[in-house]
């Protein structure tokens, strides 16, 4: 076994070990974009790197016909060619919220690890994969604590069903008393003379879902209560 071959398993041993960890965290937080798919995605990518840059140097030169190959060219093509994955995993919900956009950018992260890893740059990729780490672990948590105060909350929908007209108003203003910031407000009349009320508010993230469904319960002329946590 060449030197050559040695270098080439030794960096897609490495993609795999930075591949690993991408995945393990998207795979701690039961995204279906996990394990097996980040480690398929930095390996390939990195095996794909290899071969365009090995390639380009395979086929000397004669005096008859010089060819010439750009060493990257393949490995260009993953970066655009990945977005079909990250497309795959970005949703829209019922209630018009997007969720996914972070796991497709693990993806396409994934992907530069291989990249930089088939290409020979270590260092750069060790550095990637701990900067894509603390980006999606430690920052959304110091933001919570220190961040301005519209990083420190979460979103709640509400949909409330209330017999009289009346007393939408006394819902709203509790709301307002709770200090909860109302984002979204959505009054329906029901064939049946009651009145679906769909709100949509930002309340402190460590306030729990189920507190908040608690009190909004408690409000007289309240018949139902739907409620969701966005964020």
């Amino acid at each position: 076994m060449s030197n050559t071959d040695i270098d080439i398993l030794i960096k897609l041993g490495i993609s795999a070990v930075f591949g690993l960890i991408i995945g393990l965290e998207r795979e701690l937080k039961r995204k279906p974009v996990g394990l097996k798919t980040s480690l398929v995605i930095s390996v390939v990518s990195c095996l794909l790197t290899i071969v365009s840059i090995q390639s380009a140097y395979m086929f000397p030169n004669s005096n008859d016909v010089k060819i010439t190959m750009d060493p990257l060219r393949l490995a260009a093509q993953i970066v655009s060619g990945i977005g079909f994955l990250g497309a795959g995993v970005i949703l829209r919900r019922g209630n018009d919220s997007i969720s996914g956009l972070t796991t497709a950018a693990m993806i396409w992260g994934a992907a530069g690890i291989g990249i930089a890893v088939g290409a020979g740059f270590y260092l750069e990729a060790s550095v990637g994969v701990a900067l894509l780490i603390i980006s999606v672990e430690l920052i959304p948590f110091l933001m919570k604590l220190f961040g301005p105060k519209q990083l420190r909350e979460k979103e709640v929908s509400l949909q409330l069903c209330i017999c009289d007209r009346n007393q939408i108003d006394q819902a709203i203003a509790f709301l307002i008393e709770k200090k909860y910031n109302i984002r979204r407000l959505r009054i329906k009349d029901l064939d049946n003379g009651d009145h679906l009320v769909q709100i949509l508010v930002a309340v402190d993230y460590r306030e729990k879902t189920t507190d908040v469904y608690a009190s909004v319960s408690d409000l007289d002329g309240v018949k139902k209560v739907e409620i969701e946590s966005i964020s």
